[in-house]
């Protein structure tokens, strides 16, 4: 049996688990003395049946993750993509757009500088895409398992990594199970060094559901949440010790499931949600080293990874008491008069932080902090030169409006810095850690993007903020003075009054996609320098929900992304905010961008033909030719769709080859 790794805590959504800051009491079983294991199956039972009981049964965990660079170093500018290296064309090539530098995120798309590697409808398509002209599909990968969804991937000069999700026969994982499938989360290993000769080498499978994944050097880290089978198990009549932990299986070994033990899990004092939040590690370069999985009781929710630590973000939420709500001021009628109307209980918030030290495919729990409020997602978080930088949102039952923070913690996690009460009333859109700089996006009505001096961890300040329609949902450095805004547009909502005046609403109509090049030079003045405005209400882009959708180069002035245009042709000044356009354009849309000059819109490419367009609608077309990524290779962009993939000049634009994918 494989050694036991630390976990994660994750905490439940509805209710609250206080622990101490800066506690360092947390370990991997072999190395944390202070922490808690389980003594036995019976004693699992025994706290899943009692945090089950307290609250109310099953709670729903949320997973979530999602990114970019190491800068230990500072930023002076936005580097080349680390993985942009010569491949055996001696060509450059781009990588994905990841948070840390040295730190892969797996994604549907991949290239080494000569082929390219794509998730494609329940496949992996490996493409000769150099040189363009001579483009061709090398391998079609299946998987025999046709339950097996693969989601991303990873590639290196060896291997490719194929990580998806799958069911297994229950009775193959609990003898005498009646109910018939779980879930599971597999990661698929092939050599791809003979493209001619593509072969798997190696499997590993955890009970779960998928939360997310990242690759050091040679090392794939896999995370997954697993609720605890003990309940069904129960009603079917087994034995408790059959469905309490969670099963993994490798095929280094003997291929089959085997159950963590008891007494291998262990937990934080007052923990929460009665659930499992599982680590798996592995090291590509070590073909006898087995597949190691840690198993705590919680679930997971946002991720942050450096070269040597793996954070994790626990929400905690406490409701409070539930108050009645004031008298109203006039005449109201109720359904029913002897019940009193009540105020919504808005829960305190809080977010717990457990780090773990990364190594060659082994993880050992190393620290855990708590902040007020929660992270909106990876970019949330980030670590630099010792300390650990987050900002969060706070919603609570003894304030009437939210608010915003940022805080700094030391390497105990322990908070040593703070910046409380930013922008009442609103919530943050978005991060960005520079060095010894930070910027935050947060909206109501307007986008105030607030500039963090981080100079001294234990005492940060704000430089400067400004105040723009719309808001960033993604920010993304330029250089050390520059960072670019991906989001939307956006119109207040009024109502006009019948002396002419408007009242604002409250709330915001939005409206098309909106790029933004922030100078911010003078710290204590940032400027919006120069904005694209793409499309009218209705325009979307994968790039605001997924920072992987873009693709910049900074050394080439390069900027492209996929983008689902919308456009209202008759636009007038009757056309009112919340009016929809109609599908205009899908593809890729590509800039040059510079200081001088800003975003120069050097075109759009597409994969849909003519007659897709005339086909359309108002909506737009059901397709397989939806642009979803862009790379280069070379001095060609190829853009990515199910369908098809694309070659253009990446100067001019001009198409140099296309395939159309089986």
């Amino acid at each position: 049996m494989s050694r036991l790794l630390g976990g994660i805590v994750i905490l439940a959504l509805t209710v609250a688990l206080v622990i101490g800051m800066g506690s360092t009491d947390a370990r991997a079983p072999a190395e944390a003395k202070s922490l808690p294991a389980v003594d036995s199956c019976t004693e699992l039972t025994r706290l899943l049946e009692e945090h089950r009981q307290q609250y109310g049964g099953p709670l729903p965990f949320v997973t979530g993750m999602t990114a970019r660079e190491d800068q230990a170093d500072g930023l002076l500018r936005a580097p080349a993509p680390e993985s942009a290296k010569q491949s055996a064309t001696d060509t450059d090539y781009s990588a994905t757009n990841v948070q840390v530098q040295g730190v892969d995120e797996a994604d549907v798309v991949k290239t080494d500088g000569k082929y390219i590697y794509q998730v494609n409808r329940q496949r992996v398509l490996v493409i000769r895409a150099y040189p363009a002209g001579e483009m061709a599909v090398q391998k079609v990968i299946q998987f025999a398992d046709q339950r097996f969804n693969p989601r991303e991937i990873f590639v290196d000069d060896e291997h490719l990594v194929v990580v998806g999700t799958s069911q297994r026969n229950l009775p193959e994982i609990y003898p005498g199970c009646p109910y018939p499938s779980a879930r599971t989360v597999r990661a698929v290993v092939f050599d791809i060094r003979d493209k001619a000769d593509i072969r798997q080498v190696r499997e590993v499978e955890l009970e779960g559901e998928y939360v997310s994944s990242r690759k050091v050097d040679k090392s794939v880290y896999l995370v997954a949440n697993k609720y605890p089978d003990y309940y069904l198990l129960r009603e079917a009549g087994l034995p408790a010790h059959k469905g309490l932990t969670p099963s993994y299986r490798d095929s280094l070994a003997d291929g089959g499931f085997k159950r963590i033990a008891c007494t291998e899990v262990c937990y934080f004092p007052n923990f929460v949600q009665p659930s499992y939040l599982l680590v798996a590690g592995f090291n590509l370069d070590d073909p006898d080293q087995e597949v190691e999985v840690g198993a705590y009781l919680g679930a997971g929710e946002n991720i942050y990874a450096s070269r040597h630590n793996l954070y994790v973000g626990a929400t905690e939420r406490q409701h409070g008491p539930i108050v009645p709500l004031p008298e109203p001021r006039g005449p109201v009628d109720f359904p029913d008069a002897d019940v009193a109307p009540i105020a919504p209980r808005v829960p305190d918030e809080r977010t717990t932080i457990y780090r773990f030290a990364l190594a060659d495919g082994r993880i050992t729990f190393n620290g855990r902090g708590e902040v007020p409020g929660t992270v909106l997602n990876q970019f949330s978080m980030d670590e630099y030169n010792g300390y650990f930088r987050l900002g969060t949102t706070v919603n609570s039952w003894t304030a009437p409006r939210s608010r915003n923070s940022l805080y700094v913690l030391d390497e105990n996690l322990d908070i040593v810095g703070r910046i409380e009460d930013i922008a009442p009333g609103e919530r943050i859109y978005s991060v960005r850690f520079m060095g010894d700089r930070g910027y935050m996006v947060t909206f109501e009505t307007v986008d105030p993007l607030f500039v963090f001096d981080l100079t001294d961890p234990r005492n940060p300040t704000i430089l400067g903020a400004l105040k723009i329609p719309g808001y960033s949902n993604y920010l993304h450095p330029y250089d050390e003075h520059h960072l670019i805004g991906f989001g939307k547009d956006a119109v207040e909502a009024v109502e006009k009054q019948p002396d002419g005046t408007v009242r604002p609403l409250g709330f915001v109509y939005e409206q098309g996609m909106k790029v933004s090049l922030f100078d911010v030079t003078d710290v204590t003045n940032p400027v919006e320098k120069f904005v694209v405005r793409i499309g009218d209400r209705g325009t979307d882009s994968e790039l605001l929900r997924n920072h992987k959708a873009l693709l910049f180069d900074w050394e080439r002035n390069l900027l492209a992304f996929p983008v689902t245009v919308a456009d209202l042709k008759h636009r007038s000044s009757v056309t009112q905010p919340w009016e929809y356009g109609a599908f205009a354009f899908q593809g890729a849309y590509v800039y040059e961008l510079t200081l001088e000059k800003g975003f120069e819109w050097k075109g759009g490419i597409t994969h849909l033909t003519t007659d897709d367009y005339l086909k359309a609608g108002y909506r737009g077309p059901e397709s397989d030719r939806h642009v979803q990524r862009i790379l280069y290779i070379g001095e060609n962009l190829y853009t990515l769709s199910n369908g098809m993939v694309k070659a253009n000049d990446m100067t001019t634009l001009a198409e140099t080859g296309g395939l159309n994918l089986p």
